[in-house]
């Protein structure tokens, strides 16, 4: 069997309301690891939990944007020529792109 990183062990007494009370913590920050949120309360004394669910939504719609942009720049390749119709559809992805990042800024 491999060796600890620690090796040392601490245990403690909690009653039934403060069992409860840790387990909720850990769930409104999402872990079910007892010994890593012991460890971090004790040791910081408070964890920061960062919601980044905007985040991911603004960069799956930058994605949808980027993809749309692909589309019209490999028809303009394929064709070798720019419609004024393919530069606006640019522009307007590109407008959409700034107007997210403003919103959610």
């Amino acid at each position: 069997m491999a060796e600890r990183k620690r090796a040392i062990q601490l245990k403690l007494w909690v009653d039934e309301n403060e069992k409860k009370l840790i387990e909720e913590k850990m769930k409104i920050i999402g872990t079910r690891n007892f010994g890593a949120y012991a460890r971090k309360m004790l040791i910081d004394g408070y964890i920061i939990k960062v919601d980044y669910s905007e985040q991911r939504k603004l960069a799956a719609e930058v994605n949808k944007i980027g993809v749309n942009i692909n589309q019209v720049c490999k028809r303009i390749n394929e064709t070798g020529r720019a419609f004024s119709e393919d530069v606006a559809e640019l522009k307007s992805r590109m407008e959409d792109v700034w107007q997210l990042l403003k919103s959610k800024l």
